[in-house]
């Protein structure tokens, strides 16, 4: 058996610029790097990222835009190409490809990615919802071969929803950090609150300034982060930038309206290239109700930028080592957050210190990892028949 399968599939839906997107092209070009040849098999391609993807990298539109649609072009492509594996990303796209792979008759091993925790994200849906997404999940889970969790709280969730025995998922981490992060993130800031860290004069006051970044939904909960931030700038002077954009905009706004935050407070939208602002904050603070291995801060950590989280399910408490390398407070909690930040404020950790705490997260360790599994659930397949 060689040392690595010389050619995998990728199917993944990119419907945006969010972390599973910028974590699968970091995948993708690692395994372009190692010679692998990929074929990405694209549900929906709406995402800026994928120019940054090698010419080596083969893209393939299929048809149906929902997965449930895509499994006669997907079982199509298996039957006619047979890649080695087939790595999948998110439950719903897992699931069609089983059925898929049925269809196509074929023997494909199948690798699931799973990036969230998924029991907390269902949590406000109704019952009958719940029902029939865990159905789902225990009955086509059994037939995919390994199952990857980004965390160790999100493969214990999994585990316990599919009703799986624990060998069969592995925690892989995040493939985050990568050679261009250090180059993208000194790239000029074009934000006039952080051009302090553009080495402009010494008597220049400095405001410290703390970063928020995500989509503007539910999940990242930024009203905890806003509210956490209007206790602190009644001790302090500072200011918040949150980048992202979603539907919660105009609620936000409202917010750091009520609060009297305009002068303080500054919502960008989406960047293509966060990391010249997460390199010159003081400070990034996490605010989410529910992660799976949350990038901005393992990335903030990576460029030296101290960071406080929430402890929420899953994903910061692994990273910031349950607190040994960042303050983790109580999910919706805007007064011990302001605590946090402003405590990380007066003692930041050395940055050399937070680069080391996230050493695991690069993308050629992770894409190793991978590789490894991927031949290892092959080896149990063809033991098997």
């Amino acid at each position: 058996m060689s040392p690595h399968p010389d050619s995998i599939a990728v199917l993944a839906s990119f419907s945006g610029n969010g972390g599973v997107e910028r974590m699968l092209i970091n995948l993708l070009i690692a395994f372009d790097a190692r010679g692998i040849r990929v074929d990405l098999l694209l549900l929906r391609a709406n995402s800026a990222y994928l120019r940054d993807l090698p010419p080596g990298i083969r893209q393939r539109r299929l048809a149906g835009r929902h997965s449930q649609l895509a499994i006669p072009a997907l079982a199509l492509y298996l039957r006619r190409a047979r890649p080695a594996a087939l790595l999948v990303a998110k439950d719903r796209a897992g699931r069609s490809a089983v059925m898929a792979r049925a269809l196509a008759g074929v023997d494909t091993a199948i690798l699931l990615r799973l990036g969230t925790h998924l029991s907390t994200a269902m949590a406000a849906r109704s019952a009958a919802e719940r029902w029939l997404r865990y159905g789902l999940i225990r009955w086509l889970y059994p037939h995919i071969e390994g199952i990857v969790a980004v965390s160790a709280g999100v493969a214990e969730d999994v585990r316990t929803l599919a009703r799986l025995p624990a060998e069969r998922i592995h925690v892989v981490r995040n493939p985050v950090i990568t050679p261009a992060l250090a180059e993208r993130a000194q790239a000029p800031c074009p934000h006039p609150w952080l051009r302090h860290a553009e080495r402009e004069p010494a008597q220049t006051p400095v405001i410290p300034v703390i970063l928020g970044i995500g989509r503007l939904q539910r999940q990242k909960d930024f009203p905890t982060l806003i509210r956490a931030f209007a206790q602190l700038r009644q001790q302090r002077p500072c200011r918040l930038i949150i980048l992202g954009e979603g539907a919660k905009r105009p609620e936000l706004e409202g917010l750091i309206a009520e609060l009297g935050l305009s002068e303080s407070v500054d919502l960008p939208g989406f960047l293509a290239n966060p990391y010249p602002f997460i390199a010159r904050a003081n400070l990034l603070a996490l605010s989410s109700a529910w992660e799976g291995s949350p990038n901005a801060l393992t990335e903030a950590l990576a460029l030296g930028t101290p960071a406080v989280a929430t402890d929420c399910p899953s994903g910061p408490a692994e990273i910031l080592r349950q607190g040994r390398f960042g303050p983790l407070v109580p999910v919706g909690d805007a007064h011990a957050l302001a605590q946090a930040m402003a405590a990380t404020l007066d003692a930041p950790l050395p940055a050399e210190t937070l680069r080391a705490a996230v050493s695991d997260y690069q993308a050629d360790i992770s894409a190793g990892r991978y590789l490894e599994l991927i031949q290892r659930i092959r080896g149990q397949s063809s033991s098997r028949r």
